[in-house]
């Protein structure tokens, strides 16, 4: 079983398969260069194509609060523990409007119609980032 923890939990505020790019500083300098880099004052970006916007305001996701004693951290990737047995979660409910999650949060979403000069731009960077699901995104090759 796998689990995220508070501070990461962002990067699951889409639907199921949907593509995304988040990006994050971790450290003021790391600030300085996203400001720039990213053109925002936003303290995270998250962007997803167009194509999924309407599944980001119609679609329903879980959340699962399961009991932390049970994980591990999983070292691959921060934020994330693993569970080698199987638990019953403690408690299930709806998490809301995703639209409105990220704007609650302080969160600039993009919708752009393609991923890709993004998902570069957050990968040359000094912060942090998450890119999920790009194989279900446009194709790099629709860029102009």
């Amino acid at each position: 079983m796998w689990a995220i923890d508070e501070l990461h939990s962002p990067l699951y505020w889409f639907p199921r398969d949907c593509p995304r790019v988040t990006a994050w500083p971790r450290t003021p300098d790391e600030a300085a260069a996203f400001r720039a880099a990213l053109a925002t004052d936003a303290h995270r970006v998250h962007a997803i194509e167009t194509g999924w916007l309407e599944r980001m305001s119609t679609t329903t996701v879980y959340r699962y609060e399961l009991d932390a004693a049970d994980f591990v951290p999983w070292n691959d990737a921060g934020g994330q523990w693993v569970c080698d047995h199987e638990i019953e979660p403690l408690a299930v409910a709806p998490i809301g409007d995703l639209l409105a999650l990220h704007r609650d949060a302080g969160i600039e979403l993009r919708v752009v119609d393609n991923l890709w000069p993004l998902r570069e731009l957050a990968h040359r960077g000094p912060w942090d980032f998450s890119t999920v699901r790009m194989g279900n995104a446009r194709a790099r090759d629709t860029l102009a």
